[in-house]
């Protein structure tokens, strides 16, 4: 299944933060914070055409709705919700 978003609305798959410290402490899942980070799938009319797909962006903590396509999770964000790009 595609899915576009609507208006300044992109579809992001979260990405997952490493599982040691760099020190090499494994950390427990309950340690865990939620993910803050995620890859842009696709994107809806943003004005400004500054998040393309593929781009790790940033988003604020707690936003976007989260839905399932095809048994992969994702997220729709808001374009106020996005805080940055990360430069790779």
């Amino acid at each position: 299944m595609k899915l576009r978003p609507i208006g300044e609305r992109a579809l992001a798959k979260l990405v997952e933060p490493e599982e040691k410290t760099a020190s090499g402490i494994v950390l427990p899942e309950t340690a865990k914070d939620k993910p803050q980070t995620a890859r842009i799938i696709a994107v809806g009319d943003f004005e400004d055409g500054e998040v393309s797909e593929g781009d790790l962006v940033v988003f604020a903590r707690y936003s976007g709705t989260q839905i399932t396509l095809d048994g992969e999770d994702y997220l729709i964000l808001n374009a106020d919700d996005l805080l940055g790009i990360v430069e790779e």
